[in-house]
């Protein structure tokens, strides 16, 4: 919305001054004609960048041939991202989705059948404090922010929650509590603060898991596709392997879609009729998301992100090293967070007017996800004027 003219939308977003409206790469350009580095890529969504030009082409060819039919017929696009998703995370079967929050109702939904075949009849899902899997009423309700949770209640029941990382407390729930059927968790935590799993913590989540015949179910929705450096980041980990992943945002590179991976005995759970989706896994999603992969894979994405990302953490911590306002930085791969010890949300602005897009989460961490495409220039202006923003705002 500008100036005085009323908006039709919900308010539900605290939006910036600053409407895009052509975006190139890494690049977004505004109607004024200001250019801005997109450290945000659509809260780690268009991580080929924007307009890329063969899903440009892509999109247009699938769009003058077919759209959309019901998931009552055979859609070959969508056999074909199933199988390219199963390759690139070693699980066996995909139910594809429209989103992120749709991918997660339906691994909350396999955590309720396989509490039914068990018998048991008011089953639990181990959650972590400080989590967030989406907006639905049950995604909210799994989630450990209290601040979203406020005001819709009463929530659905039957989520039991402990510390982030802590694998001791997880294992003495699941000892503790036989109702509890599976584990969600995200492999760092986004919107909690940019904070990645201890090393060997999900590991050994993956034994409580198989010691208690619970699942182990991963929130990859922002970490996947090649984000941390892997094509998930529960690969970092040497053979581990959950039971279900969530998968979306980079898949299209803005093109909405979603999916959930499972193994064959937890996608078994589902029969026909049992789930579905209107529009997930239609002709133009998928076709758009097999490119997506076949781009990835054919450029190394994951090997740039993994040696951009260091490089651009390790200029953040020389520039920043001994500022007293800075706690940590931190992540993995490209996406990096910089926890503060006062308010930084005002550096959003201050980013922006310097031509660099950032996003702030839990009021004092400074969340990076640019596109996995950034050069070393571009990331070098990244911390340029971070650095120069932070020793600025708060002078030592």
């Amino acid at each position: 919305m500008t100036g005085d003219r009323k908006s039709h939308l919900f308010d539900t977003y605290a939006r910036m001054p600053l409407t895009p409206v052509r975006g190139e790469g890494p690049w977004l350009f505004d109607d004024q004609g200001h250019r801005y580095l997109d450290a945000v890529s659509g809260i780690a969504v268009c991580s080929l960048g924007h307009a890329h030009p063969r899903l440009a082409r892509v999109l247009c060819d699938q769009a003058q041939m077919l759209w959309h039919t019901a998931n009552i017929v055979q859609i070959p696009q969508q056999e074909a991202l199933a199988e390219a998703l199963t390759r690139i995370s070693g699980l066996d079967r995909a139910f594809m989705a429209n989103s992120g929050v749709e991918a997660i109702e339906c691994a909350l939904k396999l955590a309720r059948r396989h509490a039914h075949e068990r018998g048991i009849s008011q089953p639990k899902v181990l959650v972590a404090n400080d989590s967030f899997h989406g907006r639905s009423l049950a995604a909210l309700s799994a989630s450990g922010n209290l601040a979203n949770q406020d005001g819709f209640g009463p929530l659905v029941e039957g989520f039991v929650r402990v510390p982030y990382g802590d694998l001791g407390a997880a294992r003495q729930a699941l000892a503790d509590d036989e109702d509890i059927v599976a584990v969600l968790l995200e492999p760092i935590q986004g919107e909690g603060g940019v904070k990645p799993a201890p090393p060997g913590y999900l590991s050994g989540l993956r034994a409580a898991c198989d010691q208690h015949q619970a699942l182990m179910m991963l929130d990859e929705i922002q970490t996947g596709m090649c984000r941390t450096g892997r094509w998930f980041a529960f690969q970092h980990e040497p053979d581990l392997l959950p039971d279900v992943v969530t998968v979306a945002k980079a898949l299209g590179n803005g093109l909405p879609i979603g999916a959930c991976l499972a193994r064959n005995e937890v996608a078994a759970l589902f029969k026909p009729g049992l789930h579905g989706s209107t529009f997930g896994g239609n002709p133009l999603a998928c076709r758009v998301g097999l490119e997506v992969i076949g781009i990835m894979e054919e450029e190394c994405i994951a090997e740039q992100a993994a040696n951009m990302g260091e490089y651009l953490s390790q200029r953040l911590r020389t520039g920043l090293t001994d500022h007293p306002v800075v706690v940590e930085i931190r992540g993995r791969g490209l996406m990096i967070g910089i926890e503060l010890t006062e308010p930084a949300t005002a550096l959003k602005m201050a980013a922006m007017e310097q031509g660099l897009l950032i996003n702030v989460t839990r009021g004092n961490v400074i969340r990076l996800l640019p596109p996995l495409i950034i050069d070393q220039e571009q990331a070098d202006l990244i911390a340029d004027i971070l650095v120069e923003l932070i020793n600025r705002h708060f002078p030592t």
